[in-house]
């Protein structure tokens, strides 16, 4: 996989982070099962989008599945609603100031 540093940088506490860039495959690129996950991962989507979250696995379908089957089972209901779930790893993103 093909990692570039961004030249824009963020810091926290004093410390320079440089958050990766990571190479993704496009709606419009994607074919054969990459573009069967992406269809079914857009039309589970609220916003009907395919999160980049789950883009930055593109060049690897067979690990994209695997994470998107583990991330559905996490996200589901239990101790706390799909929203919670959501919430926590949002806020925890911001926190740490990732995009993703």
């Amino acid at each position: 996989m093909e990692l570039e540093r961004t030249r824009n940088r963020q810091t926290r506490e004093g410390v320079i982070a440089l958050m990766a860039r990571i190479k993704m495959v496009t709606e419009a690129e994607a074919a054969g099962p990459l573009a069967e996950i992406y269809a079914t991962s857009k039309a589970r989507s609220v916003a009907k989008v395919v999160p980049e979250i789950l883009r930055t696995m593109s060049l690897r379908p067979d690990f994209l599945t695997a994470i998107d089957a583990a991330s559905r089972l996490h996200f589901s209901d239990g101790a706390l609603t799909r929203a919670q779930h959501e919430m926590i790893a949002s806020y925890v993103s911001a926190l740490n100031r990732c995009r993703y």
